[in-house]
C-alpha cells in the first residue's frame, strides 16, 4: 500500500463516510462518530490488505515443483551442522 493510497483512504473511509453515517444514523456523540470512524477504516485497511494478497499471481509462471525448489533454496531456517 502506498501513501497515496493510505491518505484517500483515510480521508474517505476514516472521514467522509463515517460523518455520513453519523447524520443519516441519529448518532449523538462524539465517541459513537469515533467508533464508527475506527471500525470504517479498519474495515477498510483489511479488505484492502487482503485484495492486495489474492491479487499476486501465486506460481508467477513457474511450476509448483519449481516453487518449491525456490522456497527450499531461499529459507534462512537451514541449519549448519556443528563440529
Amino acid at each position: 500500500m502506498n501513501g497515496q493510497r493510505l491518505v484517500i483512504g483515510l480521508v474517505v473511509m476514516g472521514i467522509a463516510v463515517p460523518a455520513i453515517l453519523f447524520f443519516f444514523i441519529p448518532l449523538r456523540t462524539p465517541a459513537q462518530f469515533f467508533t464508527v470512524a475506527v471500525t470504517c477504516f479498519l474495515a477498510w485497511g483489511i479488505a484492502s490488505f487482503a485484495s492486495d494478497i489474492l491479487g499476486r499471481p501465486r506460481l508467477a509462471n513457474r511450476t509448483p515443483r519449481s516453487a518449491f525448489r525456490d522456497l527450499e533454496v531461499s529459507s534462512p531456517d537451514e541449519k549448519e551442522p556443528r563440529s
